[in-house]
């Protein structure tokens, strides 16, 4: 119940942020929040993250359904106990249902952060992002845990 929860928290909240942006913003608009460093920026993204594969929306969408499958079966396949692997999994998921909600029911993804040095991005991108690190720090631990242990 904890992992779908905090799942469908970062879904809520993106898409709550997203439906706020598109209602509020109009596309290209920009409003700076720490001088040009940090700004809101709506821009709508056909595309993959970096504004990769623009116009193959359909196919991201089937590989962000896949993802969040793929998710729940390691969900499943991992202890409750491991929090830090199961966590990742809950917010990697999380981060793909919002950008998979937009692909199914808008056709693109809505983005907003605007760190200017960086293609704009969503919390969405940022879920699974974080989740993707902290699989790859648990999964770095076991390593060393494993070759400690053989040494």
């Amino acid at each position: 119940m904890f992992f779908y929860s905090i799942a469908f928290l970062i879904t809520a909240l993106d898409q709550l942020i997203k439906y706020l942006v598109q209602k509020e913003m109009i596309v290209g608009q920009s409003i700076p929040l720490i001088g040009h460093v940090f700004k809101l920026t709506y821009v709508r993204n056909t595309g993959a993250a970096f504004s990769l594969f623009v116009g193959f929306s359909p196919y991201l969408a089937a590989i962000g359904l896949a993802v969040a499958v793929a998710v729940i079966y390691l969900h499943y396949r991992t202890s409750p106990e491991n929090y830090l692997l199961q966590i990742g999994f809950a917010t990697i998921l999380g981060g793909s249902l919002g950008n998979l909600i937009d692909r199914l029911f808008r056709f693109y993804v809505i983005d907003y952060l605007d760190i200017t040095v960086w293609p704009v991005f969503n919390l969405a991108d940022i879920m699974i992002n974080v989740g993707v690190i902290m699989l790859a720090c648990r999964l770095f631990s076991q390593g060393e845990k494993d070759a400690s242990r053989s040494a």
